[in-house]
Formats: C-alpha cells, sequence, structure tokens
C-alpha cells in the first residue's frame, strides 16, 4: 500500500467533503499498519438500463480505492429501488416492479465491470437483509431517527415549502441505505454530494449497532449536456457508459464549454496542470480541448483506437459535411410506397428516425432532416419523396441512414 499521505492526496482530488477527514486518515493509517483493507461502500438503485457519466464520479473513486488495495463494496439497492430516493429530486420516484429491478440489476453490473473490477468486489443487494425484515424489525428501524432529525433535508423542506407531497415510504431510504452501512460493516461511504444527509445516518445507526461510524465521502454533482442540471435518465441529458463511441464522442463535443473544466476533473485522470492548460482559452483551442476530452472519455470505455475513429467520423460528418463510409442501411417494403413515393414524414418512420408523426413533423420543421448527395433540407413534412435504393437520410449530424429497398 502506498503511504497514508500519497493514498490521501490521491483520494482528494475531485471530492467536495470528507466528513469527517481526520477519522479516514486514522482508519488509512491503522489499514497500512495491519495491512487489512478498508470496507469502502457505494449503492446504486437499479432503476434504469442505462449507468451514465454521472454514476462514474463516486465509481470511480471506488475504482481508486481498489488501486489502493482496499475492498470495494458494491450494494445493488434491489430493496431500496422499491422505496425511491428523493435526494436531489422534487418528486417522489415511483417504485418498480420485481422483474424489472432485476433486468436492471443485471444490466448495471454489466456496466459498472467497465468502470470497477467487480470480480475483485464484494457485491451485495440489500435484499438479502430487507427480505428477512418483519414488522417489528421495520419498527425497530424507524425509532433510530425522528421527524424533526429527518425534515432537516433540503429535499423534505423544500417540498415542504411548495407543498408538493412527501410520502412516508420515502422516509424509509436514508434509514435503509444506513442500515447497508451496519451490515456490510463499512468503513467509508462515497456518494453524490446531494447523499451526504443519507451518509451521515448511515454513520448513526453505525453508532447505535456498536460500530465504529463510516466515513462520508462526497463527489460533485456532474451536471448533463445542458450544462445545468444534474445528469440524468429522465432529463435526457446524459451519455451512457454503454452507448457506442460515436455516440459518446459526439454527445461530448456539444457540450457547452463552461463544463469542460468539470468534466476533465471528474471524468479523467488528467492533471490538475493538464486540466489548467487546456481549459484555457488563451493556450488549447477550447474545440480542441473538447476533442481531447471525447477522446479520453471514450477511450475509457472503448479504447485508444475506437476514440481516434470516432474522432476522424466526427470530424468528417461535422467538419467537413461528408457523409461517413458506413452509413447503417434500413430496409423499406416496396409495397409501403404509392407510385414510388412516400411522404416525407412516413419515410422518417419506415427508417426508425422518429418515433412517432408528431416527432418526424417537428424534425422537418426544424429544419433538421436532408436529404440526397446534395443535402437538400426539407421544410415540408408532407412531401412524396421519391424513394430509391441507395436514397440518403438525414436527422441532425449524427443520425444518417441508407434506404435498402425489399
Amino acid at each position: 500500500m502506498l503511504p497514508v499521505d500519497e493514498q490521501l492526496a490521491l483520494i482528494r482530488r475531485g471530492v467536495e467533503q470528507i466528513v469527517p477527514e481526520d477519522a479516514l486518515k486514522a482508519k488509512l493509517q491503522r489499514s497500512v499498519a495491519t495491512g487489512k483493507p478498508l470496507r469502502v461502500k457505494y449503492g446504486i438503485d437499479p432503476t434504469g438500463f442505462d449507468v451514465h457519466l454521472g454514476h462514474t464520479v463516486p465509481l470511480g473513486k471506488l475504482r481508486l480505492f481498489q488501486e489502493l488495495g482496499h475492498l470495494a463494496v458494491l450494494i445493488i439497492g434491489d430493496y431500496t429501488a422499491r422505496v425511491g430516493d428523493p435526494s436531489g429530486r422534487d418528486d417522489s420516484r415511483k417504485g418498480l416492479t420485481d422483474a424489472q429491478i432485476e433486468a436492471n440489476a443485471q444490466s448495471y453490473l454489466t456496466q459498472i465491470g467497465r468502470i470497477i473490477d467487480v470480480a475483485r468486489a464484494e457485491v451485495r443487494r440489500n435484499g438479502e437483509w430487507f427480505s428477512r425484515f418483519t414488522f417489528a424489525d421495520v419498527l425497530g428501524l424507524t425509532g433510530q431517527i425522528t421527524v424533526q432529525r429527518m425534515l432537516e433535508r433540503d429535499d423534505f423542506s423544500r417540498r415542504i415549502d411548495d407543498g408538493t407531497p412527501i410520502y412516508l415510504r420515502e422516509c424509509l431510504y436514508p434509514l435503509m441505505q444506513g442500515r447497508d452501512s451496519v451490515e456490510i460493516r463499512a468503513d467509508v461511504e462515497l456518494g453524490g454530494s446531494e447523499q451526504l444527509y443519507n451518509l451521515l445516518v448511515g454513520r448513526d445507526l453505525q453508532t447505535d449497532a456498536g460500530q465504529e461510524p463510516q466515513v462520508c465521502i462526497t463527489m460533485p454533482i456532474l451536471r448533463g449536456l445542458d450544462g445545468e442540471k444534474k445528469m440524468g435518465k429522465s432529463l435526457g441529458n446524459f451519455i451512457g457508459v454503454g452507448e457506442p463511441p460515436s455516440e459518446q464522442f459526439g454527445k461530448t463535443m456539444k457540450i457547452p464549454d463552461t463544463l469542460m473544466c468539470d468534466w476533465f476533473e471528474l471524468l479523467t485522470d488528467r492533471t490538475p496542470e493538464e486540466i489548467t492548460r487546456l481549459t484555457d482559452p488563451k493556450q488549447t483551442n477550447p474545440r480542441m480541448a473538447k476533442e481531447v476530452l471525447g477522446k479520453d472519455i471514450v477511450a475509457f470505455y472503448h479504447g485508444a483506437e475506437a476514440a481516434e475513429e470516432a474522432a476522424a467520423r466526427f470530424r468528417q460528418v461535422i467538419s467537413e459535411k461528408k457523409d461517413p463510409d458506413d452509413i447503417p442501411q434500413v430496409a423499406v417494403e416496396r409495397a409501403s410506397l404509392s407510385d414510388g413515393t412516400l411522404p416525407l414524414f412516413k419515410l422518417l418512420l419506415a427508417l426508425q428516425l422518429a418515433s412517432s408523426g408528431n416527432e418526424a413533423r417537428r424534425r422537418v420543421q426544424g429544419g433538421g432532416v436532408t436529404i440526397g448527395p446534395d443535402r437538400t433540407k426539407m421544410s415540408d413534412p408532407n412531401a412524396p419523396i421519391a424513394v430509391a435504393d441507395g436514397l440518403i437520410v438525414r436527422v441532425g449530424s449524427r443520425k444518417i441512414v441508407k434506404v435498402q429497398l425489399v
């Protein structure tokens, strides 16, 4: 193991709070002296299929602890997912069915494996203990916190002021997350800045259980593609870790310049000196800096070669306004044509470039649809389009397909 001061320097990078920091140093000193790794906890609720870059901020810190020789304890919240954590949200998250949770959990583990070494981690589902809880156990758990303490949460107090409902089951969430720490005897718990309250509840429950309380480490919230709100699936402002290289790179190239410093710090391993140079417009052109960022992100999940190919494809399609060489073909049935034509909005639907007629019309009216080698811009969603083999249709800059008549 590295000396304590060197470990602390690495752990502090990109961290918002360490509560309490002196306890972390003491735990690290004991770990180095005894050779016993710390148990470092991170929990994630399988509420969807996509693990996105926002999740990777604490997961990246978990990977660092693994590299420092400590044990990563990954909690898959198959029971907390039934409750829904309101942290950082304005309303209650809807519960999921058992089948949805299980499917999402399997998908999450595969994607998380791109970030941490799952084979070397201790992976636990909190259903291991909560499925055995009796009603008496629930009463005992709720007796460990007061209503006054629960209402200290910023999101709850805000919702009370706004008149937004707070469901009683939501009050169970921080207690359940805290109980997870008791069950796995966590030394450290990682989370986003909005999770601090829940992490502190874990300290209280561990103390009540006669355990040494965990150290809480929080990371800044990663703002999404819009540059304003927290990255999230429900807002559609995310980059998924399982997305193809071209999507990851193309989305990164569209983020506001104001995000670059945070993204470099939270999503890459570049040194502070490199980040300063790359994000200073006097030293590096912002577009070039963003390309470096995009390649860093793609390389981590798909490799350096894929990152270079994604960058080259983006330059070809966007900068040089050329179509890529590998345009995917989509089948269109000849029988669906009328005198060899289709209304444009129906063609977009047939080519899976829009999910509904209304979306197709919006795309066209927004000026984002071009067809043919001369990139004719279309404005009438009802315009009859002569559909032939090889016809190229584009929606925006990244969705490009070629017609294959069948």
